[in-house]
């Protein structure tokens, strides 16, 4: 069982995305239970210390109107409890992505409060979680293991795009569609490891081959999951005799 948390200070709000989550979880029967629903940060870190639960799934509203804690503040705290727990942000703001890399929050998804797209959003949001869940308990051969501080993350490799080297010395950032994490490596023991199916297009980027969209053979640039990338001169030889060019 799964255990779910929700922390929103407006009560319309929060009965609103209750009723979503628990919809949710009903029609697909999912191993997942709402274990609380509350307004207030103390009530939610009261129901953690008395639950012995771990790994939990956290819907957290941002502006919080409380004058010690906002929601980035929560998710740090919430990250010391819970080193494995799952962070979903839920706001009526749009560009979180800044702030919570500043606050090394690892967040799952960041959900507008827009009353049209809601239940879509955490519709999506709880299909996500719950197939990435199920994902960890594959054979390990079809994850790729990360480690972030004291956190060991299981992506599973259809959801890699790619992964390139970091500003920071001995550094790599591994790319998903949502998310991007920074972590201790080097591109040549993860291409190692990761076998087929991935392809070093330059000294600097380790590319899913199926994910590859657009190649610019003029500036020797591909596109990756909308995002560009380098080729190299001898990655682009490779790469034309494997046909992927053709």
């Amino acid at each position: 069982m799964i255990h779910m948390y929700l922390c929103d200070d407006d009560s319309a709000v929060r009965h609103q995305i209750q009723t979503i989550i628990e919809r949710k979880i009903l029609i697909e029967d999912y191993d997942m239970h709402l274990t609380c629903s509350v307004g207030s940060v103390q009530d939610l870190l009261k129901t953690l210390e008395q639950s012995r639960a771990k790994r939990g799934i956290y819907f957290l509203d941002v502006d919080l109107k409380d004058p010690n804690w906002d929601g980035f503040l929560l998710g740090q705290e919430l990250r010391r409890r819970d080193p494995h727990g799952t962070l979903v942000y839920i706001t009526s703001f749009g560009d979180l992505a800044s702030r919570t890399f500043q606050y090394h929050l690892e967040a799952f998804d960041y959900i507008i409060k827009d009353k049209d797209q809601l239940e879509a959003s955490i519709g999506r949001c709880l299909e996500e979680i719950y197939r990435r869940l199920l994902a960890e308990q594959q054979d390990p051969a079809q994850v790729f293991t990360v480690r972030t501080g004291d956190t060991l993350r299981h992506i599973p490799l259809d959801d890699i795009l790619f992964f390139e080297t970091a500003p920071k010395s001995h550094h790599v950032i591994l790319h998903t569609p949502t998310s991007r994490l920074d972590f201790l490596g080097s591109l040549n023991e993860i291409e190692t490891e990761i076998g087929e199916g991935f392809f070093r297009t330059h000294r600097a980027y380790l590319v899913a081959l199926n994910k590859i969209e657009e190649i610019d053979l003029k500036h020797n640039r591909l596109l990756v999951g909308g995002r560009e990338c380098l080729l190299s001169r001898t990655a682009k030889s490779a790469l034309l005799k494997q046909g992927v060019l053709l």
